[in-house]
């Protein structure tokens, strides 16, 4: 089965990564890429300024750009990637709904939407029903789906694992890597020998997110998790990678063994981009580091490490690729999670 996908806002970091992820992907073949009204017109190859570390693919790199409209978009394309900024999103994305295109974006308006999915494939892929809510109370012919922020999915296939040791409170600290603010985000000279002790919109996107993800759905409503969280989100001078620093409080006692076995136990899903391990738990206190280990499982494995007991629960750390497992990745898995559902 080949599924025919586009990438809206395709010149992007996070288009590019789409771009590089879908290279000799088994189901979708890349039909359409949009941009700016700037780049519609022109070959990817001079729309782009590619800054991936692998090649442009040399048929994407002729493809023609398009303009981010329905209109431009081939009626044969199944499926969606949305990279745009969130302002545009808000705009752009509602006009492909209503045309019937079913879209998996990485953009962060409407994630807390009561009738949109935000969905990591491992985790609660049952919420995907949520879409049958969506097209009744929206009129929309088409689907939206979200994935979460990149801090938060990070973070939650981590507490995921815990909850059956019933998660009551989760402190995390963040420390992020500039890619996540995109290549004209930070600036040098904003960022190195430096810290920044907070990002906008980070910690509020931690602390509503995850409670959406571990929340239950009942075919009706969505309700949030109940587990209380704070978050403290920090820019540091590393690339890619963001290293989180966990505090969880559960109401039964859990070693840090306990909760290792936990996270290395959990179950990956068996779409063609997962990880086989979706947790990987060092017995390292210096482990991970995002140098060392932000590529595990091509950059879709999460990691963990320095498990130890506090006076009121445990404390931990995470880590995971912040633009492949954290923006386009997450999308792609996505993608692949509404085919395999039968929603594509």
């Amino acid at each position: 089965m080949t599924v025919r996908v586009g990438i809206l806002g395709a010149t992007g970091a996070v288009g590019q990564r789409f771009i590089q992820l879908l290279d000799d992907h088994p189901t979708f073949e890349l039909a359409a890429l949009t941009a700016s009204e700037e780049s519609a017109g022109k070959s990817y190859r001079e729309a782009a300024k590619w800054r991936v570390n692998t090649p442009i693919p040399d048929d994407v790199a002729e493809m023609t750009v398009a303009a981010t409209t329905p209109d431009d978009v081939p009626d044969d394309v199944d499926l969606l990637f949305s990279s745009l900024p969130s302002g545009v999103a808000a705009d752009v994305e509602p006009g492909f709904l209503d045309a019937g295109y079913v879209v998996s974006s990485n953009s962060s308006n409407d994630r807390m939407a009561p009738d949109v999915p935000l969905t990591i494939p491992e985790i609660n892929p049952g919420h995907l029903d949520l879409i049958e809510i969506q097209r009744e109370e929206r009129g929309w012919d088409g689907a939206l789906v979200k994935n979460p922020n990149c801090s938060t999915i990070t973070m939650v296939p981590t507490l995921a694992a815990l909850d059956e040791f019933g998660l009551e409170s989760v402190q995390v600290s963040t420390l992020q890597a500039v890619s996540g603010a995109g290549y004209s985000g930070v600036t040098s000279m904003e960022i190195i020998d430096n810290a920044i002790p907070h990002i906008g919109g980070e910690e509020e996107k931690m602390e509503t997110e995850s409670r959406k993800l571990l929340g239950t759905f009942d075919g009706a409503e969505l309700e949030l998790h109940g587990m209380d969280v704070a978050a403290s989100c920090n820019r540091i001078p590393t690339l890619d990678g963001h290293l989180e620093n966990v505090f969880a409080e559960t109401a039964d006692d859990v070693s840090p063994e306990a909760a290792a076995d936990a996270m290395r136990t959990y179950e990956s899903a068996d779409l063609p981009s997962s990880p086989a391990q979706l947790i990987h738990v060092f017995e390292d206190l210096e482990r991970p580091q995002p140098r060392l280990d932000r590529e595990r499982g091509e950059g879709m494995q999460i990691s963990a490490g320095g498990l130890q007991e506090t006076p009121s629960g445990l404390k931990y750390n995470c880590l995971a690729h912040n633009t492949i497992r954290g923006a386009a990745g997450a999308s792609l898995l996505n993608g692949e999670l509404l085919v395999e559902e039968g929603w594509v």
